[in-house]
């Protein structure tokens, strides 16, 4: 069976060895963050090692779903395995999701009942933590750019460095006052902080799921475009959607004047189209006027 040629590998792929690094990175050091912060008995801290251990799961997730983003399509797979990165975001979302209630709870726990807190060793963890999370975030803030499975992987590694700051002033309160309270209060701040920029990662990549409109193609000024080609009569059944991020898809049905030349004319709609928008598949539907299809969208 003749192979299917098509694009391989996902804008993310030239990304995926500063993932490894970071990915490496982050697993080193949640290994002592985790022993930090049973030692010290702070939530805040704790906060911070369950981001990080949920970083490296979902750096981990970001990475596989990079490797097989880049295996070639297939019979069964036409469009290749694009896909796989945006359930990769959708996870990391979802988990951030549910990691920031869980220690909105906790906070709500201790908050009633704040325990003692070793500062002084909870500083000194966090601050080892926040260098690693801001090398980690140098290395992916460009990268995350381009592409939504990055993109959750930078979140993954900002929320962890807001965790970090979060920490180190919970800390600097409780070693120079000996209020407690601070504690909970910073780590709910942390919880609420990270709420905002995870759902809008999760609405970009349930998006892509449902096949809706990229947000970086403008969908009435495509259709304007393609109306305004010499020898197009009508574009109906106009539609556009995302493999994965950067890799934006088309397909349209042009009635064409009958006087018009079919080759030239498909020629130009895919010059306008690929050059004018960030469109890199199309698909068009020549048909002659007079010419009806039984249903007929957009």
């Amino acid at each position: 069976m003749e192979e299917i040629k098509t694009q391989t590998g996902s804008p993310a792929s030239r990304h995926k060895k500063n993932l490894l690094f970071v990915l490496i990175l982050s697993g080193t050091y949640m290994i002592a963050e985790v022993i930090g912060g049973l030692v010290t008995q702070s939530l805040a801290l704790m906060a911070d090692a369950a981001h990080m251990l949920t970083d490296v799961v979902g750096l981990f997730l970001a990475f596989i779903a990079i490797k097989i983003g880049e295996r070639k399509a297939d019979a069964s797979k036409t469009f290749g395995y694009y896909r796989t990165e945006i359930l990769a975001a959708v996870i990391n979302a979802v988990v951030l999701l549910g990691i920031s209630l869980y220690v909105l709870y906790e906070a709500y726990q201790r908050f009633q009942n704040p325990p003692a807190v070793q500062s002084k060793t909870m500083l000194i963890v966090a601050g080892i933590g926040l260098v690693v999370n801001i090398i980690g975030m140098m290395i992916l803030r460009k990268d995350s750019e381009g592409s939504l499975n990055m993109k959750g992987a930078y979140f993954e590694v900002l929320s962890d460095m807001l965790t970090s700051i979060g920490v180190m002033i919970a800390g600097v309160i409780m070693l120079t006052t000996g209020w407690y309270y601070a504690d909970p209060i910073i780590s709910a701040l942390i919880g609420l902080l990270i709420f905002p920029r995870t759902w809008r990662l999760l609405k970009e990549a349930v998006n892509v799921l449902l096949e809706g409109t990229p947000k970086d193609v403008d969908i009435h000024k495509l259709r304007q475009s393609l109306e305004e080609v010499p020898g197009v009569k009508e574009v109906h059944d106009l539609h556009v959607w995302s493999l994965t991020s950067s890799v934006n898809a088309m397909s349209v049905h042009i009635i064409r004047d009958n006087r018009t030349a079919q080759n030239p004319l498909l020629k130009t709609l895919t010059e306008v189209t690929t050059g004018n928008f960030k469109i890199i598949h199309t698909t068009f539907q020549i048909e002659e006027e007079g010419y009806e299809e039984q249903e007929m969208h957009l």
